[in-house]
């Protein structure tokens, strides 16, 4: 399946497809030097099959997890494209989940004000959301994504064969995202959800569906507002408590799925929905985390770009498939802390 994400000034074609990783170019030309940045965790021979596509490709790895979107790690790959003489028509391809993408796509928004971008994708938390939207990031003083741009990879190649080496736990981080789909804007997805949970592999026939029905949910709701001024905001469902579990536990003992996920149960005040959402993340082994310090949460909360003053727009879901935004006081999040 191939479908367009159309932006004001940019477009991204989306490939979902088994193999499409191992022949990039007979979807689209690469007329230009490559540079793939991956992880130290992504196997050598995804990365090998990738770089012998192109002659005299380098590859930049970074370390696995948050830590690789550091300004020092930024500042390293920014170097190295400008010591091997890149220019704005060469590519960066992010290879690996969505920490790689969005630091590969904020090397690529920033080097001489934007070369061309490709993602592989190889996480279901790349795959189901961050691949596409142009939110591109890293990290500073431990507050997550504070620095950033909006620019969008020219391809996005989903290839669900490179989710069969993830660990199960990565492999349900990710579904969380899909999951957040469903209980904003597609209902008949969070049934899968409900159907399936404890089914859900790499190799599961759900798989393609769930992926493609959250990617789809995504395009239309960026296209509809793609800078965050209203509509998209819903796609945050979950984020604003879940980014400040991932800021307590220093971006490390939890993953940003699971964090959603714990978020997504707290700010959710229907039972029956709350209900169902501890259900399936139970089965699809999620951690739920206890004993938040309610007050260094709420010092994070205050520092979330999507704060403004004393207040900040939360996303709630009445109804399965339906959510909408509503302005708070911050320290009105208290009462979802238990606190």
């Amino acid at each position: 399946m191939e479908f367009t994400v159309k932006l004001t000034d940019a477009q991204s074609r989306v490939i979902i497809e088994k193999g499409c990783h191992t022949r990039l170019k007979d979807y689209m030309e690469f007329n230009g030097r490559v540079m793939v940045i991956s992880d130290n965790n992504i196997p050598d021979s995804l990365k090998e099959t990738v770089l012998n596509q192109f002659e005299g490709a380098i590859l930049a790895e970074v370390p696995q997890g948050e830590k690789a979107k550091s300004l020092e790690i930024y500042a390293d790959l920014l170097a190295t494209l400008l010591e091997n003489g890149f220019s704005r028509k060469d590519f960066v391809i992010a290879l690996g989940g969505g920490v790689v993408g969005d630091l590969a796509g904020f090397v690529a928004s920033t080097y001489k004000r934007g070369c061309r971008f490709v993602s592989i994708p190889t996480s279901t938390l790349a795959q189901i959301d961050s691949s596409i939207g142009g939110k591109v990031a890293i990290n500073m003083n431990g507050i997550k994504n504070c620095v950033g741009s909006f620019y969008h990879p020219e391809a996005v190649f989903v290839d669900t064969d490179t989710l069969k080496t993830l660990e199960p736990r990565h492999f349900y981080n990710g579904l969380v995202e899909a999951l957040k789909a469903g209980c904003i804007r597609d209902a008949e997805l969070f049934s899968l959800f409900k159907e399936y949970a404890e089914e859900l592999c790499a190799d599961s026939p759900y798989l393609e569906e769930i992926i493609t029905r959250s990617l789809l949910m995504k395009r239309d709701v960026v296209q509809q507002d793609e800078k965050e001024q209203n509509l998209r905001k819903i796609l945050n469902f979950g984020h604003t408590i879940g980014h400040a579990i991932e800021s307590l536990y220093n971006l490390t003992d939890y993953y940003h799925g699971e964090c959603v996920a714990n978020g997504m149960v707290m700010i959710e005040e229907n039972e029956e929905i709350r209900a169902d959402l501890t259900d399936i993340l139970t089965r699809m082994h999620i951690p739920f985390v206890s004993d938040l310090d309610t007050d260094k949460c709420i010092e994070f909360i205050k520092n979330d770009k999507k704060a403004s003053g004393s207040t900040i727009d939360i996303v709630k879901v009445d109804r399965i498939g339906q959510a909408y935004i509503e302005k708070i006081e911050i320290d009105d999040l208290r009462k979802y802390f238990g606190s």
